[in-house]
């Protein structure tokens, strides 16, 4: 049988790049967590993504860090994206304050074989509502990002009271179902 880690060097072609990037967030020493599809996936049935999103409390060093493990590292003004050359793995790194406290709140977690701290359920819940209501994202990123809402709170009934009444049907159907 597929680890899981061979499982995503499969998707990615990359076998060591969420390592890689873990590793080089931690050798920073800045606080980090994982946000995004990966972070949700921690959370419920896993769904494929090529995105491996985090945020951090601080940006300093981090640049550096990737690119000394052979990352492509491409710094935007709220965060820093970056790709081993040959893997479809996209690593976004958000430094916006409005996550600065996610680290702070994170779990232990594993994803696809690397232990890693991930976003709280309540953080990832409101990163995805911050996500889904964005009107600057393109439509099949915020529907996305309503699709993750959905998946936590299928698996998650608390989260349900973490979302605003009317802003997706099918979390008001999961309401008054229950």
């Amino acid at each position: 049988m597929m680890s899981e880690a061979e499982f995503l060097a499969g998707l990615t072609g990359s076998p060591n790049d969420l390592r890689s990037v873990v590793d080089a967030l931690r050798a920073v020493g800045q606080p980090f967590c994982l946000i995004g599809g990966l972070a949700v996936n921690h959370y419920t049935e896993p769904m494929v993504t090529l995105d491996a999103d985090f945020a951090v409390v601080a940006s300093h060093g981090i640049e550096d860090a990737l690119r000394a493990v052979g990352f492509v590292v491409e710094v935007h003004p709220h965060s820093i994206n970056a790709q081993l050359p040959g893997s479809r793995l996209r690593i976004q790194i958000t430094v916006n304050q409005r996550y600065g406290s996610f680290p702070s709140r994170a779990v232990n977690g594993e994803v696809f074989g690397v232990p890693l701290p991930v976003a709280s359920l309540d953080d990832l819940v409101q990163g995805k509502l911050w996500a889904a209501t964005d009107p600057g994202r393109r439509s099949t990123k915020r529907l996305k990002d309503r699709l993750d809402l959905i998946r936590l709170c299928e698996a998650h009934p608390r989260a349900i009271s973490l979302i605003p009444r009317h802003l997706i049907p099918e979390v008001d159907q999961l309401r008054t179902s229950l």
